[in-house]
């Protein structure tokens, strides 16, 4: 463990990954409870916490909102929000910049150190749209890779950085989003509802394995089942994914 984790007083903790249930026909029906409100990025350069290749994961401590500043010290919240998970690009003191699981994409904000308990992550996802390739990391290794799906034209997948926020097993694996479907903190940049949902974009799997290399999709990422079971017996939550043209 580096020198600056051991001052941020790093707890490894094995993150929960299974929540129940995935509304029909939604692109994911998860998201933060909380208004959408846009927070302010702070303009400070992020400094090296640990090791190259992996990341910082602030597992939220109970299950009461987390409060979120627009600037570490400010005296009132710019919002709450509710997140069973973080994941950290900066530090101040006992200060962290979390990327934020909510509209707009990319949306970061500051919270307190000592509301959350911090792990690392040593996995990390690629997504290369029009490749329709995913690759996970693991550190410097290449430990899955994988042909997808994606969103269509008019339903486009977000770029951007994302992480993984939920895991969800399907109540029939052979159903629409195959045996297991991850959240990720973005959503649809077109679609603000789905099928009852906010719109939050997912990676699942597919009873329609024949659209996989293709643009098939509302916006989520679909990999073959097989590709699918494996990843949801390797990825904690607060996983980073990379997702680019």
């Amino acid at each position: 463990m580096s020198a600056a984790a051991r001052r941020l007083g790093l707890v490894l903790a094995a993150a929960g990954l299974v929540l129940a249930g995935l509304v029909a026909g939604s692109l994911l029906a998860l998201g933060s409870s909380s208004p959408p409100m846009a927070v302010a990025r702070a303009r400070i350069a992020p400094r090296p916490m640990f090791p190259p290749g992996t990341s910082l994961v602030a597992n939220v401590r109970g299950g009461r909102p987390l409060l979120v500043f627009r600037h570490p010290g400010d005296a009132r919240p710019a919002r709450a929000v509710r997140a069973r998970v973080l994941l950290v690009r900066a530090r101040r003191g006992a200060w962290l910049r979390v990327l934020l699981p909510v509209r707009p994409n990319g949306a970061s904000g500051w919270i307190r150190a000592d509301r959350v308990v911090l792990r690392t992550d040593a996995y990390r996802v690629g997504v290369a749209l029009r490749a329709h390739r995913l690759v996970v990391r693991r550190g410097a290794r290449v430990v899955l890779r994988t042909p997808i799906g994606v969103g269509r034209s008019g339903t486009p997948t977000p770029r951007g950085l994302a992480y993984v926020t939920s895991l969800l097993r399907q109540p029939n694996p052979h159903g629409i989003y195959g045996p297991w479907a991850f959240g990720l903190s973005v959503y649809s940049p077109v679609l603000t509802s789905f099928g009852g949902g906010p719109g939050q974009v997912g990676i699942h799997g597919t009873d329609a394995p024949a659209g996989i290399g293709s643009d098939v999709s509302h916006g989520c990422i679909r990999l073959p089942n097989a590709a699918i079971e494996r990843l949801a017996r390797m990825l904690p939550l607060g996983t980073p994914v990379r997702i680019a043209e």
